[in-house]
């Protein structure tokens, strides 16, 4: 019986100084029916040449994919689009996967058409190592779970859709609570290092955390009062940090 094909994944944009160990990852990967799609969104540094360095062990369902577009999410959706894989999975260019992540998910995969494998993320501030992490699927409408770990079959995104671009960071955890509110979708934890995760980008900014009330407010779990007390707070906490 062949191996079932897994589709991973990378959006970049002018990320030469990174994507190397992500390419890294995904070539020593100790499961091997992989195809892999980076969707450049039209780099000017060096992030193509270093990809065609990397191309001879990359897998060889590849494809690179480099032209303008509206951001990560949408980057995200193109390769959705276009994957061929039961499974999808997502590593961001400064991110890497561990190299039994794939056979990880592959194992503990309960076979459902509509089906998230998440893990345990392994997270970096400047360098350092900061926090192993995982937070149960259980907890959605309070905390987002580990979206690097996360690998998606094919058939959750045709049924109930892909990233949703109105939101700069908060896109994954919309998506997230629409399947966990859909009741259809299978939660499959893993308590194995599946990601490497740094921090520092847009979800973690002061935009992350009023995007991330609003994605709840709107699904009914943060009440209006609340909401606009994170939102205050938030912006308070940012006007204080630009004058210090």
């Amino acid at each position: 019986m062949s191996e079932m094909l897994v589709t991973v994944l990378t959006p970049c944009f002018n990320s030469g100084r990174t994507i190397g160990k992500t390419l890294e990852c995904i070539e020593n990967q100790t499961y091997k029916n992989v195809e892999y799609i980076i969707i450049d969104g039209g780099s000017t540094d060096n992030t193509l040449e270093l990809i065609e360095r990397h191309r001879d062990r990359l897998p060889k369902k590849l494809t690179v994919i480099s032209e303008k577009d509206n951001g990560i999410y949408d980057a995200m959706n193109k390769g959705i689009k276009l994957a061929q894989g039961r499974l999808i999975g997502i590593v961001n260019s400064d991110d890497s996967y561990e190299k039994d992540t794939i056979e990880q998910v592959v194992n503990h995969f309960g076979k459902n058409r509509y089906e998230v494998i998440y893990g345990m993320q392994r997270t970096y501030f400047d360098g350092k190592e900061k926090a192993v992490v995982i937070y149960h699927h259980d907890f959605l409408p309070l905390q987002m779970i580990t979206h690097p770990t996360c690998f998606v079959t094919k058939e959750t995104y045709e049924k109930f859709g892909v990233f949703d671009t109105q939101y700069q960071s908060a896109a994954d955890y919309d998506l997230m609570l629409r399947y966990f509110k859909s009741g259809e979708v299978i939660f499959t934890p893993v308590y194995s290092v599946l990601s490497n995760f740094r921090l520092g980008g847009m979800s973690s900014s002061q935009t992350g955390v009023r995007e991330n009330a609003l994605v709840r407010f709107r699904y009914g779990y943060l009440s209006k009062r609340k909401y606009w007390f994170i939102v205050v707070k938030s912006h308070i906490y940012e006007l204080y940090h630009r004058k210090n």
